[in-house]
């Protein structure tokens, strides 16, 4: 790992532990270290690291249809004022999984999963009672074709030569 005027930024290893990590998050820290030349306690000690910095997680991703949540949608938010109380606001919500400040036609995104279409109505309702939300307009999902999270290991910056 390297730092940055940014921040830290994931040197070759890291990188290889995270694509390690993305691949299965039970890998062995022993499997791991053979795949990137590391002993075991070094790898632990970067995958430590990197957990305490908040570049990464662990977690279990599930199929939201599996686990009784039907409908899924991303709510665009117009606000007045600061964007970011209605950001706050939503982050709050337990049934939003995902919220963004945007520079566009809505001035925040909220992803919600909700088990039927009468969650969402509520949800909907309840984003809009918001202070300082002026309109909204909800994108159903249909289905999903694509869902990664390879980028945390993407390159950043000029290509090296």
């Amino acid at each position: 790992m390297t730092i940055r005027d940014r921040g830290l930024v994931l040197d070759d290893v890291s990188r290889a532990i995270v694509e390690q990590l993305q691949e299965d998050g039970r890998r062995p820290y022993a499997r791991i270290a053979a795949a990137v030349g590391l002993s075991e306690a070094a790898v632990r000690q970067r995958v430590q690291r990197l957990l305490d910095a908040g570049i990464m997680q662990i977690v279990a991703v599930t199929d939201p249809l599996q686990v009784g949540f039907a409908r899924q949608a991303m709510v665009g938010v117009r606000t007045r004022g600061d964007s970011r109380v209605v950001a706050d606001a939503l982050a709050a919500f337990e049934e939003v999984d995902y919220v963004v400040i945007t520079a566009g036609s809505f001035d925040v995104l909220a992803e919600t999963v909700c088990e039927d279409d009468d969650q969402l109505l509520g949800i909907v309702s309840r984003i809009r009672a918001i202070e300082g939300v002026e309109s909204t307009e909800t994108f159903m999902y249909l289905g999903l074709r694509k869902q990664t999270y390879a980028w945390g290991t993407r390159r950043t910056g000029a290509p090296d030569s």
